[in-house]
């Protein structure tokens, strides 16, 4: 049986066939189930999509179908959030697709208070049952405007894995990401920066003073990320993964350095 699949997952242009098989088999409960998912595989349909998860950072993530799969490159930027928080931080995951960051996040630090959104009702009720464990809230809506206003000053670390695929490149992505997952999730405008220009625009006003805007983009456009950024004034850096071949820009709301004697003698 094993033999059979593999042949039939590598004639459907899978690499990586043998380990597609060993996962399809664990998952499958009757024999009749695991044709089903093979010949879902084999037809294209993504394997987090088939067998309802995806492993990251050593987590595994419920991925329902058509709800944007987690990559590997994304480690990266979870790990970015990771260093930059702390026990009791606030913590928001937006456009957070299956919310696998905000429960990378979670996972690895204690207590945060977790919250996250996403546009998509398939990823926000996935999100929802990813982040159940740590006490995440996750809401449905366009950016900041789906979270309280009361996290207004408040977010210590704000992740977000924007889309940010150019338009014009969308017909260039492989069949499993341009089909099977939705077109929200990755198209970015003509540039690939439209949600990254809405979403730093208001950061200043959501950041706790030092917090961090993390996102991630291509190697190419992190330049204009990081004059976006800048733009609003946040502080940006670049942090670069060759082995994930993965680049993340974070941008810092600067702390609140005028001391009350300063504010006090400035008014005079």
């Amino acid at each position: 049986m094993y033999t059979e699949i593999v042949t039939r997952l590598r004639d459907a242009g899978c690499v990586f066939a043998e380990d597609e098989a060993q996962l399809l088999i664990s998952a499958a409960r009757t024999a009749a189930e695991l044709a089903a998912m093979v010949d879902q595989r084999a037809a294209g349909l993504p394997l987090e999509h088939v067998i309802g998860w995806a492993e990251f950072c050593g987590l595994r993530i419920e991925v329902d179908t058509g709800v944007f799969v987690p990559r590997k490159r994304t480690e990266f930027l979870a790990r970015q959030g990771v260093a930059l928080a702390w026990s009791g931080a606030v913590v928001v995951d937006l456009c957070c697709g299956s919310g696998a960051l905000g429960t990378v996040l979670a996972a690895a630090l204690e207590r945060i208070e977790l919250h996250a959104a996403d546009i998509d009702p398939s990823a926000v009720k996935c999100a929802r049952r990813n982040m159940a464990a740590a006490g995440g809230h996750v809401y449905e809506g366009d950016l900041y405007e789906a979270l309280p206003i009361a996290l207004q000053g408040r977010i210590d670390v704000l992740v977000a894995n924007t889309p940010y695929v150019p338009t014009d490149v969308m017909g260039l992505l492989p069949p499993e990401a341009r089909i099977h997952e939705a077109r929200v999730a990755l198209d970015g405008g003509k540039d690939g920066l439209d949600i990254q220009r809405r979403l730093a625009a208001a950061a200043p006003l959501w950041l706790a003073p030092g917090g961090h805007l993390l996102v991630e983009a291509s190697e190419r456009q992190a330049p204009q990320t990081v004059e976006i950024f800048a733009s609003v004034g946040l502080i940006p850096r670049v942090a670069r993964s060759d082995e994930l071949d993965a680049t993340v820009v974070i941008g810092t709301r600067p702390a609140l350095q005028m001391t009350l004697e300063n504010f006090t003698g400035h008014l005079l």
